[in-house]
């Protein structure tokens, strides 16, 4: 599908786009770049590329594929470093959650004859790192694309197929609406999980060991979304404001909507709120992105997955997916690029 395949980052995304593209002989060469030695050297000796440099225009010489996998903060420093070394025709990509910011800092270093196409695979853990990487992660996920109007067609057709073929389902959208969509779907919810697990750190240490002790399954799936990457989620909030915000200000309208429900004791205005949100619940295990195994799926006993033997995607009768580290617990996350990219 590709000669050269160069990965600039090679966290939890860059690692299982590197094992994905070898499993399935995507690319015929696969060039890694990192910031920091003790990254690539990990990756060497996990063999996720058949070159390693610490010098990113290096790596892209000669690729036909470009995937940015660093934080999101950090692309227009590699920009400036990669434009000059980027060949004609190349098609140059990411996989950061926001999109409009990456065109606007992207955009004016790529040069004449590069298509560049913003993408956003939603898939990931909460760990990150070349060795938490795994082939199948993007298997029945959501990859978006964002091209601006004046892409060559035949070169978002060819990164189509390149997701496409890494298990992905994709899907062409506005940059804007991507970033007004995942504002509500993914960063509001991660900026609540950080807020309540902080107020959990904030409270006095008998209070909060009982807490910890006696987690029931809302407040361990927020731990869980607080313990993705801090840095990378840093950038989402820096680059995704103005939507973030608007969509953290719905929130809190209705917010204060069940506040009020619940001091006046209105017993029927929260029913009818939660038999609503219970059906979107259902739409999304219907649209298979979830499972309705009991307990969300939460693995029991040694080598258990989600789903109670279910393939990772939440669907049966596929062989399972081998965790990524050394835990049986796989829990799918929009997530992409980190401090160890």
């Amino acid at each position: 599908m590709f000669e050269k395949l160069a990965l600039i980052g090679i966290g939890l995304i860059g690692s299982s786009i590197a094992r994905a593209t070898q499993l399935k002989g995507l690319a015929k060469t696969i060039a890694i770049s990192t910031r920091k030695p003790e990254t690539l050297d990990e990756a060497r000796q996990l063999g996720l590329g058949n070159s390693y440099s610490l010098d990113p225009a290096e790596a892209v010489r000669d690729a036909d594929l470009v995937i940015l996998c660093t934080p999101v903060g950090a692309y227009e420093a590699v920009m400036t470093q990669i434009a000059g070394a980027l060949a004609p025709g190349a098609i140059l990509t990411d996989v950061g959650s926001v999109k409009q910011h990456v065109i606007d800092v992207v955009g004016p270093h790529v040069p004449a004859g590069v298509h560049f196409i913003p993408g956003h695979p939603l898939a990931g853990t909460e760990h990150s790192g070349p060795a938490s990487g795994f082939p199948a992660l993007f298997t029945g996920r959501w990859c978006v694309l964002t091209p601006t109007d004046d892409v060559d067609s035949v070169a978002v057709a060819r990164l189509t197929a390149f997701w496409g073929a890494l298990g992905s389902d994709v899907e062409v959208m506005d940059a804007a609406h991507h970033d007004l969509v995942l504002a509500i779907t993914s960063h509001v919810p991660h900026l609540i999980a950080y807020n309540i697990v902080g107020t959990v750190a904030d409270l006095e240490t008998a209070t909060q060991s009982e807490v910890i002790k006696f987690s029931a399954s809302g407040f361990r799936d927020f731990t869980r979304i607080a313990a993705s990457d801090p840095v990378m989620w840093r950038d989402v909030f820096l680059t995704n404001r103005d939507a973030v915000l608007e969509m953290l200000g719905r929130f809190l309208e209705d917010l204060s909507q069940l506040q009020r429900a619940v001091r006046v004791g209105d017993g029927p205005a929260m029913e009818a709120l939660f038999t609503r949100t219970r059906e979107i619940r259902r739409s999304i295990i219907t649209a298979g992105q979830e499972t309705a195994a009991a307990d969300f799926g939460r693995p029991h006993g040694d080598g258990a997955l989600p789903g109670g033997g279910a393939t990772a995607t939440g669907t049966s009768g596929a062989a399972p997916v081998p965790p990524p580290i050394d835990t049986p617990e796989i829990y799918y996350r929009e997530h992409g690029g980190g401090e160890d990219a």
